[in-house]
Formats: C-alpha cells, structure tokens, sequence
C-alpha cells in the first residue's frame, strides 16, 4: 500500500514498526476478552442476534460522519465490501457467536482465531504468490501444534452436540481469512472498512436483534445488555476492529493474521480470573508454542536474523 515504503527482504519479511506493534497489542487483547464474554453471554442472558445487532451498530454510530462523507458504497469494487460483509460482517459474527452456544470456551481459540492464520498464510502463497522463508513456515507449524495442545482432547473427542460449533467456527475463520485478504485490496480505509461493514451489518440484524434487546430488557437484563454493548461494540466493534484494519495496512495481511495466533492464549489466560478456569499442562504448553510460532511467522525474527547476517 501508498506511504509504507519499507524495504522487504528476500522472504517478504518486514520490520514491524511500532504503529503496527501497538495495533497487535491491542486487537489481541480485546479479542481474547471478546471470547470470554460472548461465550457467557450466549449461554445465559442473550440471544446472538441481539449481541450481533449491538457489536455492528454501534461501530455504525460512532463512524456515522465517515458515512456521510463516503457514502453507504466503497470507491472500490462492490465484490470486495461484500467479501469483507460475509467475512467481518453480520454473516460471520452469526457463524462464531451461535458455535459458542454448542461448543465449550476452550474450543473456540484454537479452532476460530487460531486456524485463520494458516488459512490466509496458504491462500497468500497459493493465489497471491507470496513467499515465505523456512523460518516462518516453521513459525506456522508451532502455531498449528499450540492450537492442537490448547484445543485438548475436545477438538477431536466431540460430545453432545458439540462438533456443530467447531463446523461453525472452521467456517467462521474460512470468511475472516478472506476479510483480512480482500480488505488490504479493497481500497478502503481502516476507519472506512469499520464504517461500511458495521452499517450494512446492523441493517441486517435490526429486524432480529432489535426485539430480542427490548425482550432482555424486560426481563431484568439491562445491565447484560450495557455490558455486551461495551465489549461487543466499543472494544470488539471499533477499537480493536480499527486496530486489525491497521495491522493489515502496516505490516500486510499474513503477518497481521499471524498475530491473531495469540489470541487462544489470552483467552485462556483472561479465563482464569473471570470464569475461574484453569488451563491445564496441554494448554499451558500450547500457549507456549503458539507465542513463538506466532513470532516466526511474523517474519519479525527473519528480519533481525537478515540484518545481523549481513553485518
């Protein structure tokens, strides 16, 4: 994109600088406190459609005058707002807030957040050409290990009803890994991208969302709903959307992905205190393992490795 003008090296790594450290910092927080919540959420006071209306149409809201100056359509093609609706939008929320209802809390960092990685790793190389040292595909193969380690034994033994969630949420990461490659080429905005999907998403959900909140409400769920209405779209809808969005734009796509690796292990470590859960020595390795694949895969270590060889 205009205005990086990084020098690369020969495995497409780059340095990360420190706007794009602090977006990663800031996503990967939000997002592994954004799984504790939801997950609560589902299974006690609200329904996902409601949560789903508030996480869109406050982002909405808040970005209303870049709206009015850029209009309700992109400058760029309508095919990439689309894949960037399906795949950040209504449909995808959707796809991940209702596999919380079948599957435990445990399932969903390993097999949401943490797959969509190696996703958009391999559709970069396969349909982008881009190209990767041996160092950050073995970064990618720690990650997948460290997801398997935090997932357990539940990721492959699925009781009840359970193996609908982890359906939804491999579908789930399949659109966000097409959101994170079609946003860097749709021409939009980090601001513009939050705007245009959070608009178009809460019109979508209105019709549902909006009487299931005045139902919650009613019920004696007022303060759930200001919560959800915090986290869902104030953190998750802005912040750390608009955080993601300039992750992609500084360090690229794959490597902003490789990032959100992280996320299991923050949701399992923000578990601790607020549901009282306790990883076991699977996870805990597992949170080990993700944390230096994810470094690897950044190409971060490449680059300071090329730079040290080379003087």
């Amino acid at each position: 994109m205009a205005g990086t003008g990084r020098k690369r090296t020969r495995d497409g790594a780059a340095p990360i600088n420190l706007a794009g450290a602090a977006s990663v910092a800031t996503f990967v927080l939000i997002w592994g406190a954004w799984i504790v919540g939801t997950r609560h959420a589902v299974t006690h006071t609200l329904d996902p459609v409601a949560i789903g209306f508030l996480r869109f149409a406050i982002p909405a809201l808040v970005f209303a005058p870049v709206l009015w100056r850029s209009g309700l359509l992109p400058r760029a093609e309508l095919l990439a707002l689309a894949v960037c609706f399906v795949g950040a939008g209504a449909p995808f929320f959707m796809l991940a807030s209702n596999g919380m209802r079948f599957a435990p809390a445990a399932d969903v960092g390993p097999l949401l957040p943490g797959t969509m990685p190696l996703v958009v790793a391999l559709a970069s190389v396969l349909f982008f050409g881009e190209t990767m040292g041996r160092l950050r595909w073995l970064g990618f193969a720690l990650v997948a290990a460290g997801i398997v380690a935090i997932g357990g034994r539940s990721l492959f033994i699925a009781s009840d009803q359970a193996w609908i969630g982890h359906a939804l949420f491999l579908c789930g990461a399949t659109a966000w890994a097409a959101y994170t490659i079609a946003f860097r080429r749709s021409g939009m905005s980090a601001v513009e991208g939050v705007a245009l999907v959070g608009f178009w998403s809460a019109v979508v959900l209105a019709p549902f969302g909006v009487p299931s909140l005045v139902e919650a409400v009613q019920s004696g769920h007022a303060q759930d709903v200001l919560i959800q209405a915090v986290i869902q779209g104030l953190l998750s809808g802005v912040i750390a959307f608009v955080a993601y969005n300039t992750a992609i734009a500084r360090i690229g796509a794959s490597k902003a992905a490789a990032f959100v690796a992280l996320v299991p292990a923050c949701a399992a470590l923000i578990a601790i205190p607020v549901l009282g859960e306790w990883p076991d020595w699977a996870a805990w390795f597992g949170i080990v393992v993700t944390g230096i694949g994810v470094v690897l895969a950044s190409g971060a270590f490449s680059a300071a490795f090329r730079r040290t060889a080379a003087g």
